[in-house]
């Protein structure tokens, strides 16, 4: 079986093989470290979760919706408590 081959372009970019995005589970955005090694250099995937598996592990609720009107009012009942003089 042949290895998978990306080649360097002249802005030192490379493009991972579809095999390797499958394998790794890899999609736009995901992060990879590089580690060389004497001669080698090892590749590897950074995190499993996104940004928003994140989210949704610390907030599983989602917040009930309001209105713009709503969310006014509650920024100006926000910055006259804030503000108020004491």
């Amino acid at each position: 079986m042949k290895r998978p081959q990306s080649r360097l372009t002249a802005q030192g970019q490379i493009s991972v093989p579809a095999e390797v995005r499958r394998l790794l589970g890899l999609s736009p955005g995901s992060v990879l470290e590089w580690v060389a090694e004497g001669d080698q250099v090892l590749v590897h995937r950074v995190g499993k979760h996104t940004f928003l598996d994140l989210h949704r592990v610390l907030f599983p609720d989602a917040p009930e919706p309001r209105t713009l009107d709503e969310l006014d009012e509650g920024i100006r009942r926000h910055v006259r408590g804030r503000h108020a003089r004491r």
